[in-house]
């Protein structure tokens, strides 16, 4: 079996392996080769018996092999000789390499030692004859040089010349502190001669030594240098007062002058010691002030605590210009402030203004606000902070008097005349009272990023709706029903000009102004409310929200508006009470548009060009105002259509009329009255078809013969798309049928109605699709064919 199977698996593989003789020849015209391997035609036990015809060359193959390894063998014995005679030799190599770095190491040990012997013996010499100068450049020579022998610490005389040198250190440090102390006392008193070479080369000296014999050094040359300024602005000193806080700051320029040109070159460069006395002079006027504020607290002024925080925010300006701040965060104690907020107020363009409410005229103001990087903000006036509460009292008290102000100027004046150019503008008490809040802020961020901005905002908030009640909302005419008297008669005989609107062209522009005022107030109190939040620290701009005083102008906005919608409305409501009146059952032709009609778009030509000219500066209220009466007038027109009964066929064609001018009209109102034809919104134009159409829809029903019943009440479906009963019974109220009539019309329409789809509220109305306006404006066209044929 086996067999047959090696039999089987050979010649699958040649039947494999067999190429077809195309193949075969491109092959070998790529691949030319003359190894019998290569042959198509291969055999491998013929080749074999060629390479191995006899048995004893077989033998001798097999000897030949055992030679070859022998060969190999010997090879790698010689191989193995050679590695071992190499490492011999490189270890006697590396034995001289370590020798020779031994050697090496312990001469620059030895050198070292010399050399640190020699210093500690020349830096004690040194020493004891002040020679600070050779000392400075020494000591950190030994203190080098000694760093080498930390690990040689256990050796008696490694040790002994570290303790001598710590020794010298410790010797030096005393003798530096003496010999300042000895030259700048305590009194204050300076030596006559000024300052020496001896002490310049001490703070040199001082520099390699511990970092607290410099701190010392710098600290008492500082109090001294300002002891005079103790003594001289003493808390029960005249000059310690907030009136003459000048002197404070031209007494430290005059100090620093003064150190510049005696003590400049005494002290390294690096140790910034003009800077330093500057910011040691902060911090103790810093505590001066606040407690002398804290004495005589009653006596502050808010003029004087004005005074004061612009003189010293403006030498924390200077100091900025002149200093880096690179101080501040050295030692302890010493805390650098937090800068303030880049700021993007616009405000700050026009910066506090003189008007003598607050600062007298002769204060010299920096012209632009402190740098956003000024590192010595803060750093005298946050002292201020706690006495703040003046000045907000004070801005507290100065926006009452101008609101009360704002209110007898608007009475003495009277509102905006009619045809000026004040006519309908913003009031200008509105500017001012920003104008105002824009000095404060700016007054206020110079002082404070904290609380007292929060309380600032407070006041802001609190006169904000003051000037919204006061000024806005309590200025608005008030409705009146003076015009209340007029007859059906008097509408019908109305001519062309008459006025029959409630409130006067004065008060309408009033209004407008009121409503452009309002507008103006929101969006600068939107404004106001995002520079506060830039201006107030970051930890307290959650509590910066003037959402409240912003709704207060949205409502006079709102109320502005429906006041105008509300006196239009009211003029055209004896109209539509006329019409309601007439006898259209008596009607025997149609003719031109009715009386009624007349007076309403009268008095909609009378209001709506003096609205839209003192709204054209926002646009968008005047849109809102077509809106919402229209929205107010379209269904008030429905209902009182439904009180025209009986209604003739002729007397409905009228009404169809009618309605048709009215629609004309409402279409035309955002631009009517004006030169320039503007097309009305697509919203308010959807509103004005949708309204108009329903009642045209309603005489469309009113015109039909109500026989067969099944025919008018399918119609009157799929004209209306109202399922409401009562609608429909008076559609046949207006037609004149009687009760019994409408009994069966009713029971039927019920009958008609579709029934609603799954899920309905059940709900009267209905969805039907209605007449497109076009194929009404063309059932209007011929009926108004028809009226001048009859005419």
């Amino acid at each position: 079996m086996m067999e047959e199977e090696e039999l089987e698996f050979s010649e699958d593989l040649e039947a494999i392996l067999h190429l077809i003789p195309e193949v075969q020849l491109a092959i070998e015209q790529v691949f030319p080769s003359q190894d019998p391997l290569d042959r198509a035609d291969f055999n491998a036990v013929e080749y074999i018996n060629t390479l191995f015809p006899t048995e004893q060359a077989l033998a001798e193959a097999q000897v030949a092999i055992g030679q070859l390894f022998g060969k190999i063998k010997d090879i790698k014995d010689k191989a193995e000789k050679s590695e071992q005679m190499v490492k011999e030799i490189t270890r006697d190599i590396k034995q001289l390499d370590h020798a020779k770095r031994h050697l090496t190491t312990s001469i620059t040990t030895l050198n070292h030692l010399h050399m640190l012997a020699g210093g500690v013996d020349s830096l004690e010499a040194m020493t004891r004859r002040r020679q600070y100068g050779e000392v400075a450049n020494l000591l950190q020579g030994v203190v080098n040089v000694l760093e080498h022998f930390h690990k040689y610490m256990g050796i008696p005389q490694i040790r002994q010349l570290s303790e001598r040198v710590k020794a010298a250190q410790s010797e030096l440090g005393t003798q530096i502190l003496a010999d300042f102390e000895e030259a700048f006392p305590a009194q204050g008193s300076k030596r006559a001669g000024g300052p020496s070479n001896v002490l310049r080369d001490a703070c040199l000296v001082a520099n390699v030594l511990d970092p607290r014999i410099k701190q010392e050094i710098i600290k008492k040359f500082i109090r001294q240098h300002l002891s005079e300024y103790m003594v001289l602005f003493q808390e029960n000193q005249d000059v310690a007062w907030l009136d003459k806080i000048d002197r404070r700051y031209a007494w430290i320029k005059r100090q620093l002058v003064d150190y510049e040109e005696k003590y400049g070159r005494m002290f390294p460069e690096e140790w910034c010691m003009t800077e330093r006395i500057a910011v040691e002079f902060c911090h103790i006027t810093r505590t001066e002030l606040a407690k002398v504020m804290r004495t005589r607290a009653k006596e502050i002024e808010v003029k004087l605590l004005l005074f004061a925080i612009q003189r010293t925010t403006n030498f924390e300006g200077l100091l900025a210009k002149r200093f880096s701040g690179c101080t501040l965060t050295d030692g302890p104690g010493v805390k650098k402030p937090e800068p303030p907020l880049e700021s993007t107020n616009p405000f700050l363009e026009d910066e506090v203004g003189d008007d003598g409410s607050e600062m007298e005229e002769d204060l010299d103001r920096p012209k632009k606000h402190k740098a956003p990087d000024n590192p010595f903000h803060g750093i005298i006036s946050k002292c201020f902070e706690p006495h703040l509460y003046v000045y907000i009292e004070s801005q507290d008290k100065n926006l009452g008097e101008m609101i009360d102000r704002f209110v007898s100027d608007f009475r003495a004046q009277g509102p905006p005349k009619a045809g000026t150019e004040d006519g309908g503008a913003v009031l200008p008490s509105c500017a001012d009272l920003f104008v105002y809040y824009k000095k404060c802020m700016v007054q206020c961020s110079q002082l404070s990023t904290g609380e007292p901005m929060i309380a600032l905002t407070t006041i802001f908030q609190k006169y904000l709706r003051e000037y919204a009640w006061k000024i806005l909302s309590g200025n608005l005419p008030k409705t009146s029903s003076n015009s209340g008297g007029l007859t059906i008669k008097s509408l019908l005989q109305e001519k062309e000009g008459s006025e029959a609107a409630k409130f006067n062209v004065e008060e309408l522009c009033l209004i407008c102004s009121i409503l452009s005022t309002a507008e103006y107030c929101l969006a600068t109190t939107q404004q106001l409310e995002e520079k506060l939040k830039e201006k107030v620290d970051k930890t307290l701009v959650e509590r910066i929200n003037l959402t409240g005083e912003m709704d207060t102008f949205s409502n006079v906005i709102s109320n502005s508006i429906q006041l105008l919608v509300q006196d239009l409305d009211a003029a055209c409501d004896p109209a539509l009470t006329a019409m309601s009146k007439m006898p259209w059952q008596s009607v025997e032709h149609v003719g031109d548009q009715s009386p009624y009609v007349t007076s309403v778009i009268m008095h909609i030509k009378q209001n709506v060009p003096i609205i839209r000219g003192n709204l054209a500066s926002t646009r968008k209220y005047f849109t809102q105002f077509c809106i919402k009466f229209t929205n107010s007038f379209i269904p008030k027109f429905i209902n009182h259509l439904f009180r025209c009964k009986p209604i003739s066929m002729v007397g409905a064609e009228q009404l169809l009329l009618d309605t048709h001018s009215l629609k004309t009209v409402l279409l035309d109102l955002p631009s009517i009255g004006s030169q320039v034809v503007r097309k009305a919104p697509a919203s308010y134009t959807k509103i004005v078809v949708k309204g108009m159409t329903r009642a045209e829809m309603i005489l469309k029903v009113v015109m039909a013969p109500h026989e067969p019943s099944v025919v008018f009440v399918d119609n009157y479906i799929k004209l209306l798309a109202d399922g409401n009963p009562e609608t429909f019974q008076k559609t046949l109220d207006m037609k004149g049928l009687k009760r019994s009539e409408q009994s069966s019309m009713l029971e039927l329409f019920r009958q008609r109605l579709p029934t609603p789809p799954s899920g309905a509220d059940g709900g009267p109305s209905l969805s039907f699709s209605t007449p497109t306006p076009e194929q009404e404006n063309s059932r209007i066209r011929k009926l108004e064919k028809l009226i001048k044929k009859r005419l």
